[in-house]
């Protein structure tokens, strides 16, 4: 087997709730971005494991120091333990993707616009040791590559901490091309709280329940059905109706991120702005809040109309078309990073 056939490519799609990983040899994983070390011996002796990663750390998060290290798209400021459990997360990541492949592993990692010039060097520090050559891209890039969307189209991946804007334009996106809101899942897991709360004060609530409410139910315009859900109240559980509550929560996303649309849009040459508007495509886990894509559409009458589509795998759109970039990129293109951390 020659050295390049020996090589592993993988994609990564580094995300703030979750994050994915495609490797070309057919494993594609998703995890929650969490990680948790056992509180002390009794929780030790409990999960009998070292450090937990993703749906088991949040299953066992009463008996772990949990942490969910990325904030916003980036990796937190300040927290050796957050450092940390950003590199059990990749190792973990790759572990899964290896499937029992021994040989190098070269990653490409997709990643936030602002995340991509903030954090570029301490990914690499983190990602030394776990693969051998990395590439760091912007997420929206990375889907328009992996769906062959290169040329006048405007990618909108929604994810947890951020909304990332792209522009394609038939080259790599500059600055100008790129745009990252704040305005994402993590803000509607926020406000749907809030008001919840306000309506409801006698139920007792945790971030973990409401984004379980908002990833089964999330919706923008006339509901389908009234939401009731069940939640415990002085112990007892109650049902309550969040329809209006959670209606409210996902349409704050609307405002914010129509303006920035149509802000982008018009920042494009006169002759492809029509091109662009009819190619809009929205991916990442909160883009399958439900009628968004029909919302955002609407939204684009007031420039002319326009057209905007949700890809058909939002949640590996990311990680796939980084794996797409990684297949495609020349050897002087890849930073080695073998060597492990000192």
């Amino acid at each position: 087997m020659s050295a390049k056939e020996n090589l592993l490519y993988v994609g990564i799609d580094l995300g703030t709730s979750q994050s994915a990983i495609v490797a070309a040899n057919g494993e594609r994983h998703v995890v929650d971005s969490y990680v948790g070390w056992p509180v002390d011996m009794v929780a030790r002796k409990v999960v009998k494991k070292p450090v937990l990663v993703g749906l088991e750390a949040l299953e066992n998060r009463s008996l772990l120091d949990l942490h969910r290290p990325l904030e916003r798209g980036q990796v937190k400021e300040g927290s050796e333990k957050d450092l940390a459990a950003v590199r059990e997360l990749l190792s973990h990541l790759v572990g899964l993707a290896r499937a029992g492949h021994q040989g190098p592993v070269r990653a490409a990692v997709g990643v936030p616009a602002e995340a991509l010039r903030v954090n570029r060097q301490q990914l690499r520090e983190i990602l030394r040791g776990i693969v051998d050559g990395i590439m760091i891209v912007s997420e929206p890039f990375a889907v328009a590559y992996g769906e062959e969307a290169l040329l006048h189209t405007l990618i909108l991946d929604i994810g947890a901490g951020t909304s990332d804007f792209c522009v394609m334009k038939g080259r790599f996106p500059t600055e100008e091309d790129q745009r990252t809101l704040l305005k994402a899942g993590d803000s509607v897991d926020e406000l749907l709280g809030t008001l919840i709360g306000e309506r409801h004060p006698e139920v007792q609530l945790s971030p973990h329940l409401i984004r379980s409410w908002k990833e089964q139910h999330a919706f923008v315009g006339a509901p389908e059905e009234r939401i009731v859900v069940s939640a415990p109240a002085h112990g007892r559980p109650v049902e309550i109706d969040i329809t209006d509550e959670l209606r409210t929560a996902c349409e704050s996303l609307l405002p914010p991120l129509s303006e920035t649309l149509i802000d982008l849009i018009a920042a494009v040459e006169p002759e492809y702005q029509e091109r662009v508007r009819q190619n809009v495509f929205l991916s990442g886990r909160s883009s399958l809040i439900r009628g968004l894509d029909q919302a955002l559409t609407a939204a684009l009458a007031e420039i002319g109309g326009g057209r905007v589509t949700r890809v058909a795998d939002p949640v590996f759109a990311g990680a796939n078309g980084s794996l797409a970039v990684a297949l495609d990129a020349a050897a002087s293109e890849w930073e080695q990073i073998s060597e492990p951390p000192a």
